[in-house]
Parts: structure tokens; sequence; C-alpha cells
């Protein structure tokens, strides 16, 4: 047995154990070099987070039991898909493919944000009051739904790798716990980190409660996309430790904190800022 297949046999406890253990070493960290103070009681986020993540991921399964993988599986039998329709080697393919569903990715960020009905949805993501590991997977039930939507349409039409879209799903989880991570990194590397990776300095740029800045800094995992497409801000003008997280809108910690807030968040007729296009 190839080491592409021992991937495929073992998908769902691979994925798993780089969540649980990508998340301990995050929230450890956080706890020995945190960033920012936080502002909410810990406890209360994270029972409340944690409990959408979870309820989410219960319906995906429900929902879509081969999920991604499956689609993958499907589209590589079938001959789906335009990396199917070309003999190239394998590591050139699964690279184009991981980049290729990253920035789908980034340009499906771009859409939540710039359409209102989409925005609704997403702003349970920027509610968040604090910034911490559980920001990362912090998403309305719609949202995911319609996202493994958009990620199974790209993967029939694109054709990848069975063992890429294992590699994408495994870095998609781990990067968004990191660049959510409430932890300090000294600038000078960090400086050097967001050449490769989106770091969490760069991506909370992206939390902040002014809609310019909330309108910037797309990526998830590859940081070239903000700076191919003018969406980059280096830093927030206030600095890191004393930049507003949140939406100016939704303040109440009841409201954005707790579990039916959350849900219910989309269903509230004020929709706050969302035009993408604007900046300082």
């Amino acid at each position: 047995m190839g080491w592409s297949d021992w991937i495929l046999g073992n998908e769902l406890p691979i994925r798993l154990g780089f969540f649980f253990g990508v998340f301990a070493v995050m929230a450890l960290w956080e706890i020995l070099s945190p960033r920012r103070k936080l502002a909410v009681s810990k406890g209360v986020r994270w029972a409340n987070n944690l409990g959408l993540i979870f309820f989410n991921t219960l319906v995906l399964r429900l929902l879509f039991p081969t999920a991604a993988v499956g689609m993958a599986i499907l589209a590589q039998k079938q001959g789906w898909g335009l990396l199917n329709y070309y003999e190239l080697p394998f590591i050139l393919s699964a690279v184009i493919a991981v980049v290729a569903m990253d920035f789908v990715i980034y340009l499906q960020h771009v859409m939540v944000h710039a359409i209102p009905v989409l925005w609704r949805l997403h702003r349970v993501h920027h509610a968040d009051l604090d910034y911490d590991v559980t920001t990362g997977a912090r998403f309305h039930t719609l949202e995911i739904i319609l996202s493994m939507l958009i990620k199974l349409a790209t993967i029939t039409l694109l054709g990848p790798p069975v063992v890429a879209v294992v590699i994408f799903e495994v870095l998609l989880n781990a990067t968004a716990m990191f660049n959510h991570g409430n932890i300090y990194i000294a600038e000078k590397i960090d400086r050097i980190l967001r050449l490769f990776i989106v770091t969490p300095d760069m991506h909370r740029v992206h939390h902040s409660v002014h809609a310019p800045l909330a309108n910037s800094n797309f990526g998830f995992n590859l940081p070239w996309w903000d700076r191919l497409f003018g969406t980059y801000v280096a830093q927030p003008p206030e600095g890191h430790t004393e930049m507003e997280i949140g939406l100016n809108d939704f303040r109440d910690p009841q409201q954005v904190d707790r579990l039916p807030g959350m849900l219910m968040l989309p269903f509230i007729p004020h929709l706050g800022e969302y035009t993408i296009n604007r900046r300082w």
C-alpha cells in the first residue's frame, strides 16, 4: 500500500488528529503568550463557539456524508474536471489543486462580504467580540453549507487528486486556527512568515470594527491573493493591542456570543456595513 492509499484509508483520523493537535497547540500558545487581552469571558465564548462548531460538523455529516473527499473520488472515477484531462506529474497536479482551491476560498470570502444576503450569514464570524483560536471555525450553519456546495462544485470542475483534497482540508482547518490565534509573534518573524502564510497579525486586521479594514486581508491560507488584487493592509492604524474587534452594530455579548443569538443573527433586519470597495 502506497502513502497516498494510506492517507485515503485514514482520512478521518488524519483530519481529526490535525484538528485537535493544532487546536491544543494554539490554545496553549494563547495562554503562554497572548497578543491581546480578551474582553469577554473565555469560558462562555468557548462553550458557545465550540457548540456552534460541533453543531455545524453534525449537520455537514448528515447532509454530505462523504463530503469533499467523496466528491474527489467520484470526479476521479468519472474523469470529471480539468486536471483529469491532462497527464501531469502527481506533485504538480496536487500543488495546482491546493493553490486553485485556496484561490476559490479567497474569492468566496470576498463574495460573502460583497453580497448583502451572504454578509448576513458571514457577520456571525465577524461578530465575535474577541479573536482567538475558536473564532477560526465560528461560522453560521447556512454559510457552512454554502461553503461546502462551493467546494463540491470546485472539485467537480477542477478534478483534483483525492490526496490533494485531503491535504487542502487539513491545511485549511490548521491555518484557520493559526491565523485566528490570539498569539504573539515577533514583528520581524511575522514579516517573513506573511510572505508564505497568512499570520494572526495579518488576518486580525480583517476583524476590525472599521469597515475599510474589515474589507481587506481576505486570505485564509496563502497571503498572495490580497497583495495581487489590492486588498492587502499591513497593519491597523491604532495597533493590534488597541484595535477593536467585532462589528460596531452588534456589541451585546448575549446576542453575539451565545449560540441562540449567533444562529439568529442573519435574520436581524439591520444589515450594517458590508461594502467591499471602501478604504481609508
